[in-house]
């Protein structure tokens, strides 16, 4: 049973450490200088649009759109106002401050350093080999396949919706991007719903997502092609290349190798010939008659003289093509256990890779929920402070009100100190208001 490899890839931000945060957005291209494959602003969405769509080289014949329009930029904009709008204006509606209302959402999150704007997700079915003989008609029909796979992934994670979705046949195999947003519902703080990418994205849930879509996957392949393939094992750790120029001795020796396989086929019909021959050749010696003048000579006639030279040049003809079949699977075998050993040593260190990568990511997951939890405290501390400056506020206008009465009459003289003695007021406000009654009468003084 023939198999087929699947690729599930989710665009990462790897630049969303605290050093990447703040060069983030700073510079003119509104983007840090780290690798990143994430969509995190307007500008991020514009050029994923003009790849995905091929606008670039406007090979548009070579794409398919099967979700959204000719805009990603747009799709994306239509799809902030479906899932955002309402939640939008009711945090509108709670808010007493123009300042901290939000006019557009789309564009608060792309000037936003600390979230993603939107996701991309490549999916892949087959490799460069599977395809590389396939015709323009059998590569189409994926376009069905993948159809089923945008519907299966809303499916399989409610909590991402999908703007747009593109095929492209231009490249070693079809392939979709798809573009979407992920959110996260039932807010305490700020919106109702918000952009949550780390909340439907995360190193379990991908697993998760990635194992259910492989199987909806080969089965709709196997439906809509009507063929019967399964699915190669997920490969663990990252690809490691073998040095090409030993691959392609390899594959030199190995062909070397069938083609005297068919030669040794011949020679074990030659031995089988040889092995008749040898017993007319020993035949012939046996019934050798020694001459009348000397016993130690045999006589011999032509005809056997014939069959023995014919023997001998069989024999030494089967003996050299052994001899290079021999040599050739000596050489095959070298080279076969190189590649073993070469095995062995990939496998090892994909071990470590896997290893490192798996500690990689789980620090990266534990950095971006530390980020999460410190924009929240930080949305929090904001909060607070205007709470504090309120109420500051309020404070300065009381003391301005006992100044007020105080000035106006000496009767506020024991509310004032039942205050202090009660510590509602302190000497700092007590002195306030007395330097504030003697300023006064200063003022006064010199009227």
């Amino acid at each position: 049973m023939e198999e087929l490899s699947y690729s599930l890839h989710l665009g990462n931000d790897k630049n969303k450490s605290k050093r990447a945060r703040r060069t983030a957005k700073t510079n003119d291209t509104n983007t840090t200088s780290f690798n990143n494959n994430a969509i995190q602003n307007h500008q991020q969405l514009s050029k994923v649009d003009k790849h995905n769509l091929r606008k670039y080289d406007d090979e548009k014949e070579l794409i398919c759109i099967i979700k959204g329009t000719s805009s990603i930029v747009e799709d994306t904009k239509n799809l902030y106002l479906e899932l955002f709008e309402d939640a939008r204006i009711k945090y509108n509606e709670k808010q007493t401050r123009n300042d901290r209302k939000i006019e557009n959402y789309f564009n608060h999150i792309s000037n936003d350093n600390k979230r993603d704007l939107a996701c991309e997700i490549i999916i892949e079915l087959g490799d460069m080999d599977f395809w590389s003989d396939k015709d323009d008609k059998f590569k189409k029909k994926m376009i069905e396949v993948f159809k089923e796979q945008i519907v299966d992934l809303e499916e399989v994670v409610p909590n991402f919706k999908i703007s747009n979705a593109t095929i492209h046949f231009d490249e070693s195999s079809p392939h979709l991007h798809i573009v979407g947003v992920p959110f996260k519902d039932g807010m305490k703080n700020g919106m109702e719903k918000q952009v949550g990418k780390s909340d439907v994205f995360n190193k379990i849930s991908l697993v998760n997502i990635q194992d259910k879509m492989r199987e909806y996957c080969i089965n709709s392949f196997n439906i809509i092609y009507n063929l019967n393939y399964t699915l190669k094992a997920k490969e663990e750790g990252r690809n490691v290349d073998i040095n090409v120029a030993n691959m392609n001795e390899y594959k030199k020796f190995k062909r070397e190798q069938e083609k005297y396989k068919k030669q040794l086929k011949e020679l074990n019909s030659k031995t089988d010939e040889l092995q008749n021959e040898s017993n007319e050749i020993n035949d012939i010696i046996n019934n050798l008659k020694p001459t009348i003048t000397n016993k130690n000579n045999f006589t011999i006639s032509n005809e056997n003289v014939d069959k023995i030279k014919k023997y001998i040049e069989q024999t030494n003809d089967t003996t050299s093509n052994l001899r290079d079949a021999n040599d050739i699977n000596i050489v095959l075998k070298k080279y076969e256990d190189d590649l073993r050993e070469h095995s062995n040593e990939v496998r090892n260190l994909k071990k470590k890779i896997k290893t490192r990568d798996d500690r990689i990511e789980e620090l990266e997951y534990n950095l971006n929920d530390a980020n999460e939890t410190i924009d929240e405290l930080e949305d929090k501390v904001s909060e607070l402070q205007k709470i504090v400056d309120y109420f500051k506020e309020l404070w300065s206008k009381f003391i301005k009100f006992l100044q007020d009465k105080f000035f106006s009459s000496n009767k506020y003289d024991d509310f004032i100190n039942d205050l202090y003695d009660e510590e509602i007021l302190d000497d700092n406000d007590l002195k306030s208001i007395e330097n504030s009654k003697n300023n006064e009468k200063n003022d006064d003084f010199e009227r």
